[in-house]
Formats: structure tokens, sequence, C-alpha cells
């Protein structure tokens, strides 16, 4: 009787912690799922609270109308175009942070030239300098290069970061020095350590590198809205901040709601099949 007792207590601390990871999974994901159903439904129905629960059947039209570029107020620019735009940005910002942060991150850990630990503090520092605070000098430097609305422009001023920097150097020095001068042994330079030693041992941290910096990428809003001046430049929030009227009745809510799907599908599809990765990437120290 006395072993029964702390028993059912951790099977109703159990279902206490269940019950209000299950809540918490309702709170995040009904505004999702209330967008998708709003995306099934004609303009009319979603004018006319509240709207109902269940999907509609305008799913297949309103899908259709969007990607064939039935969006007058962005300039008639197809879904494609805009998924296309968001996918590149996204990807060059993401591989772009890696390649940079990877490469500071060796050159600090493992060589020695002067003023070593002074560059990696200046490299910490920028942290202290998002892209809004140097918007102004940063946007001068894109007009001289002749980089407005272009690929090049919206992703070059975003591929630098000091977290990634940061997290690969933490990785690097748990490196043993006995896997280093064994390499140096076997005769392997500095580029063939890098390839066939760091870079396998890397890719869970890479890979979860990979999803913050991707979702960063795709949901970034006020640089892609500075940098371009033309619909077929535009992500996909761009897009979406341009359907909207200050008028309900003006506003094409039914696509704006297909073009929210489409912009949240992405980012949630690279942190599902990521996510093993992800976590691993994460809480694993010892390689």
């Amino acid at each position: 009787m006395a072993e029964s007792a702390p028993l059912a207590a951790r099977r109703s601390g159990r279902l206490i912690a269940h019950l209000w990871m299950v809540l918490g999974v309702i709170v995040v994901a009904f505004p999702v799922y209330y967008v998708f159903v709003a995306s099934t439904h004609s303009l009319q129905t979603i004018l006319r609270p509240p709207l109902p629960l269940l999907p509609g059947s305008e799913a297949v039209r309103n899908y259709s109308e969007a990607f064939s570029g039935g969006v007058s107020r962005i300039g008639g620019v197809s879904l494609w175009r805009l998924l296309a735009n968001t996918t590149i940005v996204a990807m060059g910002i993401a591989l772009g942070k890696i390649a940079i942060s990877m490469a500071s991150a060796y050159a600090i850990v493992f060589f020695r030239f002067p003023l070593r630990m002074a560059c990696f503090w200046l490299i910490f520092i920028t942290l202290m300098l998002p892209v809004e605070v140097r918007i102004q000098p940063t946007y001068k430097v894109m007009v001289d290069l002749g980089l407005i609305n272009t690929y090049p422009g919206l992703i070059l001023p975003l591929i630098a970061s000091a977290t990634a920097t940061l997290l690969f150097r933490q990785f690097f020095m748990t490196i043993p020095d006995e896997l280093l001068e064994a390499a140096r042994v076997d005769g392997a330079g500095p580029w063939r350590f890098f390839k066939d030693i760091l870079w396998p041992l890397s890719l869970t941290n890479v890979a979860a590198i990979f999803v913050i910096q991707f979702i960063y990428g795709w949901t970034q809003y006020l640089w892609p809205l500075l940098v371009t001046n033309s619909n077929e430049m535009n992500t996909i929030v761009i897009a979406l901040k341009k359907m909207v009227s200050f008028a309900d009745a003006d506003t094409p809510w039914h696509l704006v709601m297909v073009t929210s799907v489409l912009a949240i599908l992405p980012p949630i599809l690279v942190v599902v099949l990521m996510q093993r990765w992800f976590v691993k990437g994460l809480v694993e120290t010892e390689k």
C-alpha cells in the first residue's frame, strides 16, 4: 500500500504534464488550423462571421486562383514566383551564414595569429548591431554596388552571424587536441582536416543552425521591403502585406489565407523533417 501511493502520484503527475502539453499544442496549432479553414471558404463566407470551423468547398478554386497569379494587388505575381523568391533568399541566408560562421570559427579556434581573440570579440560585439541599426549605411552600400532589387542584395547583408560563429566555436573547442595531432602526423593539411574530420563531426550542428537561419531568412520583412522595388522580386511576406487593404471589403481574404498557409508550410516542413538533427545539434556536447 505504501508503494502504490508514490506510483499513483507519478501517474497523476504524468497525466497533468500531458494535459498541459496537449493544451499547449491546441493553443499553438488552432490559429494555423483556422487559417487553413479560412483558405477553403469563399470571400463572402469569410466576410460573414462567424467563420465555420470545418473546411469548405472552395479550396481547389482558391488555391488555383492564387497560383495562377490572380492577386491583382501585387501585380498579378503568382505564388510560384513568390515562393521561389522566398526560398532563394532563405536558402542563401542559411547557407551563407553557415559557410562564413564555420570559416571564421575554424580560423579562430585552430589557427594562431595576432589578435585572434580580439577578432572573435569584434565578431561577437556585432550582436549589438542588428540590421535595423545599420540599415541606412547598408542600404547605401547596396545602392553603390547596384544590388537593389537583386537576389545578392537581398542575401549578402544578412549572411554574417555572430551567433552561429559562437556556436561553431564552442563546438570546435570540444575537439580533442589528440585528434588534431593525429591529423598532422598523417600529413593532413588545414583543408583536409576540415573536410575529412571537422565537417562530418559538425553535421548535427550545421543542421541545427540551418533550421534556425532558414526560418530567420524566410520571415524577413524589413530588409526585403527596402531593397526591392518590383513585384517580381517580392518575398511571400511582403506580398501578404501588399494584399491586405485598410478596408475589409477591398481585401481578397480568401487569397490572403491561401498565401498565409503556403507561407507557413515550408518552415514547418523544415522543422519537422530536420527535428531529430535539430535537437541533437543543440543538446549534444560531446562527439
